[in-house]
């Protein structure tokens, strides 16, 4: 059991120092939970291991090798791999930037962005965590879950990420029958003040949402008349890439 415990709190204190890196230890210790004196020491066995390091003003990261290993799950069930192609086509068809996300949870996690050339452009860094209820590919994914999982995420928290966050159930169930109804995403400003954005599910063999993608831009250009183009664009992407996986029409 004290094994047991020794990893869990090593994991703990590798996903703290990555989500909020360079941090010190008093900071990281309150972020865990835990004694300063076992952050500290699980510290040093994670530098031993080259997972961490400190810099001059004793403030801990990630090394690449934390990047290393982590980028080799990024297509662990193949989804990456037979996405890009279409990616790449709807990143040239809609002039934006393009995100690749997979489930992990109560959220989504970014495994790929395309960039648009444009200098104002949507930005999300690979590996951010997206709340399902807030954003684009997080809305197009649970409305292709069924009803019972749907209900049981709406029984958590839906704490907003900017004002125009999505976060009454009821206003929620709404939005996820829109989804359903016209078979993409439209989420203005709910992930990101600025940025709107559409999204689409992508299904596996079993009929399952496997992850999501989406085409998000600064509201100046993602507005309310290019939303059904773009949407549609986003859907077929989904739907070529669904079909890669082996799900049916």
């Amino acid at each position: 059991m004290a094994a047991t415990n020794s990893v869990v709190s090593a994991i703990r204190v590798l996903e703290a120092v990555g989500a909020r890196q360079p941090i010190g230890l008093s900071e990281l210790a309150r972020a865990v939970g835990l004694p300063k004196s076992t952050v500290q020491r699980t510290l040093q066995t994670l530098a031993e291991v080259g997972w961490c390091r400190a810099d001059d003003r004793s403030r801990w990261r990630l090394t690449y090798r934390a990047f290393a290993v982590g980028n080799q799950a990024r297509d662990a069930g193949g989804l990456r791999e037979r996405a890009l192609p279409v990616l790449h086509e709807l990143q040239l068809t809609t002039g934006e930037t393009v995100h690749l996300a997979a489930p992990d949870g109560r959220e989504l996690v970014l495994v790929e962005r395309l960039d648009t050339a444009h200098r104002l452009r949507a930005f999300l860094p690979l590996g951010q965590r997206i709340p399902l209820h807030a954003s684009a590919t997080g809305q197009a994914f649970l409305a292709a879950c069924p009803d019972p999982e749907i209900e049981d995420y709406l029984d958590g928290p839906l704490a907003p990420s900017t004002r125009r966050t999505v976060v009454g159930p009821d206003a929620l169930r709404a939005r996820l029958r829109d989804v359903r109804n016209r078979g993409w995403s439209v989420n203005p400003e709910g992930l990101t003040d600025g940025i709107a954005a559409v999204g689409a599910a992508i299904r596996g063999a079993d009929g399952r949402p496997v992850g999501a993608l989406s085409v998000s831009g600064p509201t100046v250009r993602m507005t309310d008349e290019v939303f059904d183009a773009h949407g549609r664009a986003a859907a077929e992407a989904a739907g070529r890439i669904s079909r890669e996986l082996g799900a049916r029409d």
